[in-house]
């Protein structure tokens, strides 16, 4: 049979395809979007051929006949990376790890499998040598028993002939806009070469039951490279974000089909490898902050995971007329409106001055319970009075100056006490149904912004 070639027009936001070039995509409604790609059109048959694939059909069933039990998981001898996961990884899914060149997640990934001694693993990489790959992993702690095999490649089709040939237990291919396949003509991570291998993958891990872990990059807007149907293809995306200029990574859960998606890792960046990071309260802590000012302590949760984090404001006169708002690790929209709480609710004057915040340890967190510490701390340093030590705060802060409660308070205030905090400020709403028997810091319940700032500035 003839091959078949067109061109189509596809949006690199949305994956969505069009005959002809538009300057707004219609499915996401993003302006010069589309890119012209050549499609080869193959029968069926010789596409799965190609893809060393057989086809295998299946019948409909009655939801009663089907027989529901928990899916077999690979333990990857990492709590962190298990946590994230789910409790390990699911055999036949399909991860995707996405993050920032140069990151970690190579370095993640391999000494990962590095530790698997009982499975035989097969590491695709499209991106480094094998040479390279030996010099990244003799800096990584390992036993020499591993079955660790590694293939340069990125065609496709000779990635299925190692497949058969081998066997593997684990799949990673690092990275997927490196792979291309002979029956599209279009260069490697073009729109459509990225879709067509991922749907192939996924074909051969759903079938075979074959576990593949696919590396991606990420681009300027901080979303995976890629159309955006690569990550409705996978059934789980990982994203490992940090500043490169901080020691601390986080990997993070956007999509889990096989878990919770709100579940978060920390690590840390060391010479020999990603060390897991079990208790962050103490590192993202600084030894000592007495006698500053700008400081509060909040208590955070991320996941089913409650840490403390430290957050510094920074309030200063506007030197060049236009008041400058910044913030690192934090929402800037989230902390317009605190100032304008701030303004409006309590009667501070904060429109001709500049307010910079910042979490430290170069952490992003989204937990709205550590509103009532950043509203702490730019008081404190508008005021230059430094908030007592060992006292620490969760609540939400509401358009009315009115303290919300949080979820599990619980978890915020044994995390505390742990640490040796004296004192922590939480919403008066959050007292009911605690057992105050059990809890030894003192707590301080408050319902309004102005009870918070009593309790801390008398």
């Amino acid at each position: 049979m003839a091959t078949k070639e067109k061109t189509v027009y596809v949006c690199t936001s949305c994956g969505h395809e069009s005959p002809k070039w538009a300057g707004k995509c219609p499915a996401c409604g993003q302006w010069n979007t589309f890119v012209e790609e050549v499609v080869r059109k193959e029968p069926a048959v010789a596409k799965h051929v190609a893809h060393g694939i057989e086809g295998t059909r299946s019948k409909p069933q009655y939801l009663k006949e089907i027989v529901a039990g928990d899916e077999q998981r690979i333990d990857m001898h990492d709590e962190e990376l298990n946590r994230v996961l789910g409790g390990g990884l699911v055999e036949g899914s399909l991860t995707l790890i996405g993050g920032e060149p140069g990151i970690g997640k190579s370095t993640l990934v391999l000494q990962t499998v590095l530790r698997l001694a009982d499975k035989k693993v097969l590491y695709i990489s499209g991106e480094e040598s094998s040479r390279q790959l030996k010099m990244r992993a003799d800096r990584i702690p390992h036993s020499e028993s591993n079955s660790l095999l590694i293939a340069c490649e990125t065609s496709l089709e000779q990635i299925f002939t190692h497949i058969r040939n081998v066997a593997p237990d684990l799949v990673v291919i690092d990275s997927i806009q490196t792979i291309s396949t002979e029956s599209i003509d279009s260069s490697p991570g073009s729109i459509v070469q990225v879709r067509e291998c991922s749907a192939a993958i996924l074909k051969f891990a759903k079938e075979t039951g074959t576990p593949v872990i696919l590396i991606g990059h990420i681009n300027k807007e901080g979303s995976l490279a890629g159309p955006k149907v690569l990550e409705h293809i996978v059934d789980t995306v990982l994203q490992f974000e940090g500043d490169q200029h901080y020691m601390y990574r986080i990997l993070r859960s956007i999509k889990n089909r096989f878990g919770s998606t709100a579940e978060l890792g920390i690590y840390e960046m060391r010479q020999d490898g990603l060390r897991q990071v079990s208790n962050p309260s103490e590192l993202l802590l600084s030894q000592d902050h007495e006698g500053m000012s700008g400081v509060a302590i909040a208590g955070a949760v991320e996941g089913i995971r409650p840490f403390l984090i430290e957050v510094q404001a920074l309030v200063s006169t506007a030197a060049y007329g236009m008041p400058q708002r910044s913030a690192t690790g934090f929402d800037l929209r989230r902390m317009n409106m605190l100032l304008a709480v701030l303004e409006k609710r309590v009667g501070f004057k904060l429109a001709q001055k500049d307010v910079f915040l910042n979490i430290a340890g170069g952490l992003k967190v989204n937990d709205p319970a550590i509103d009532l510490a950043v509203i702490s701390a730019i008081l404190s340093s508008n005021m230059d009075t430094e908030i007592e030590t060992g006292v620490c705060m969760a609540g939400e802060v509401g358009l009315s100056g009115e303290i919300r409660p949080v979820n599990r308070i619980e978890q915020r205030i044994s995390e505390a006490e742990k640490l040796g905090f004296s004192r922590m400020l939480i919403p008066k709403q959050n007292m009911q149904g605690l057992d105050r028997k059990k809890i030894k810091i003192r707590l301080a319940p408050v319902r309004k912004v102005e009870e918070a700032f009593r309790e801390l500035f008398g």
